[in-house]
Parts: structure tokens; sequence; C-alpha cells
């Protein structure tokens, strides 16, 4: 199978996984105090942002373009009811951003709903919004979020990134778990998920391209699969990505026949909503990087 071929089937078979089990994104009517009322509602806003890229790619063929359009109606109306569960959330929660971190990819793809971005809007104006106290990745990831809503960004974007693990560029030897992921969305959202790679500081640009082949060499010796995947994404965004052949193929190999993509290692055991929680969130990775490095490979094909 040759790299392209492998990349493209990586996302394909991810898909079909993702709509096969889309009801494993319903939300809970009475969830768990200790679980929160919000926390379930983060698959779905991670789902319509891979749906976005792989829409914007424009390289996904034509019935996995029509699955991943069918997958996300399905999500808007039954599990979100067409956005009044992201509303009744937002005013449960009134200084919650995750109503809105949902909504913006839902939005920017067609779907609307107008009472929660009022309700964003109003309490966007209070003090409170803006003092919510969260990691500064976060925080960067919010005022991206906040300027794709058409809000102004409650804390300036260059102050949030010259907080981050990346923007110092520390000792590369000292990434491991949540680090890395640290690096991964500092990239994600410095560059609109893939979409403006040019935006990555050039500084950055030339750590990461430094360093990122080490660190896909490590996570792909670990099998850390889901961690790998975002790397990969990482390297799509990079002036000149390496689309590297060894972490893609150790990538394949780990997603199962139906899609299926493990967090680490093999597949976990367990009853299906439990399998669902832990490899949902790998399998959207593995679509994304494969939107990612497909159109990055067919672009390199075109002359200059």
């Amino acid at each position: 199978m040759s790299g392209m071929q492998q990349i493209h089937t990586v996302g394909a078979k991810a898909v079909d996984w993702l709509y096969a089990h889309r009801d494993g994104f319903r939300l809970e009517d009475d969830p768990p105090p200790e679980a929160g009322m919000l926390d379930r509602f983060k698959p779905l806003g991670e789902l319509a942002l891979i749906g976005k890229v792989i829409f914007r790619e424009g390289v996904a063929g034509s019935q996995q373009a029509a699955l991943a359009r069918k997958l996300l109606d399905h999500c808007w109306h039954e599990h979100l009811e067409s956005g009044r569960r992201l509303t009744d959330g937002q005013r449960r929660e009134p200084m919650s951003p995750v109503p809105m971190e949902v909504y913006v990819p839902f939005k920017e793809l067609g779907y609307r709903e107008p009472d929660l971005e009022a309700a964003v809007r109003l309490n966007h104006r209070l003090e409170s919004w803006a003092r919510l106290e969260v990691l500064p990745v976060r925080r960067l990831g919010l005022a991206a979020t906040e300027r794709r809503f058409g809000l102004s960004p409650s804390v300036d974007p260059a102050t949030a990134l010259s907080r981050t693990w990346l923007s110092a560029r520390p000792e590369p030897w000292t990434v491991e778990g949540h680090i890395g992921y640290d690096i991964t969305h500092t990239v994600f959202h410095l560059t609109d998920w893939g979409e403006s790679p040019e935006r990555l500081p050039a500084e950055i640009a030339d750590y990461l391209a430094l360093w990122l082949p080490v660190w896909l060499d490590d996570w792909l010796d670990l099998g850390r699969w889901d961690l790998l995947g975002e790397l990969l994404v990482v390297d799509a965004c990079l002036p000149e990505p390496t689309l590297d052949p060894a972490a893609w193929a150790g990538f394949a190999a780990a997603q199962q026949e139906d899609g299926a993509m493990p967090v680490t290692g093999g597949m976990p055991e367990g009853d299906p909503e439990t399998v669902f929680d832990l490899v949902y969130h790998p399998t959207l990775v593995a679509a994304f990087a494969s939107a990612l490095a497909l159109s990055r490979a067919m672009s390199d094909l075109a002359p200059a």
C-alpha cells in the first residue's frame, strides 16, 4: 500500500467507525454530579471540529464526506436537539465556555441556535468570564474560539501564547504525556486546527522541525497512538512536513479492522460504552491526521 493510500485508508476507516458508533456521542439526561453536566458535550465539539477539517481540506472521497455529514446531522439534531441542549447547558452554567467551544465548529458548518448565541454574548460581557482560571494552552484556545465566534478575545492571544510551554521552547527531553498534549493543542489553536499553518511563529516552527522527529519515534516506540496521531497533525502544520513513513506505518498498523484506534497498546476490553469512551478520541484524531496529511501530500504534488 502506498503512503498516500495508507493515509487515506486510516481516515476512511475512522469515519466508518465513528458513524457506526454515532449513538455513543449521546448525552446523559441525568449525569452523575461528579462528572459534570457539560463534560459530555466535549466529544460532540471534537467531532464537529474534525468534520470541519474533512470538509475544508476537500481530500475525502464523496462517500466519506457524505458519511461525515450524516454523522454531524445526526449528532446536531438528535444528541444536541438542534442546539437546545447547548443552550440549556449555558443557562445552567453561565460562566462555562464549553457550550461556546462545542457550538463554534457546528456554527461554522451551517448549524445555528440563536438563543445560545445570545446567551454567550451576554455572559461574555461579565468580568467573571475572562477570570475563569484555566491552563495557559486552554486560555489560548478560548481566545481563538471567541474570535471565531465573533467576539473580542477576553485575553490578548499573544499574551496567552507567551504563557504556554511551547512558547518558551524549553528542554525537549522534558516532554512527557500531558506536556505532549500541551504542545499539540498550542499548534492546533495557533493554526485554527491546521487551516492557517502560516500563523505558526517561525521560532516555534523551527523548534518543532528540530525535535518533532524525535518525539514521533518516542511515542511510536511506546505505542501511544492518541498522542502520536496528534503529533502527526503537528507535522502536517509545519512549513516542510515530513509525513514520517515509519510513524504513519505504525499508526496505521495500530488501527483496528473496523476503524477504531486505541489510545495506547491494543484495544481495551469492557462494555461497549466504556470502550467507546476510551477509543472515540484517538479515532477522531486518526481522521484529523489523515485529512491534513493527505491534503499536504497532494499539495506537494502540485507544481510550485
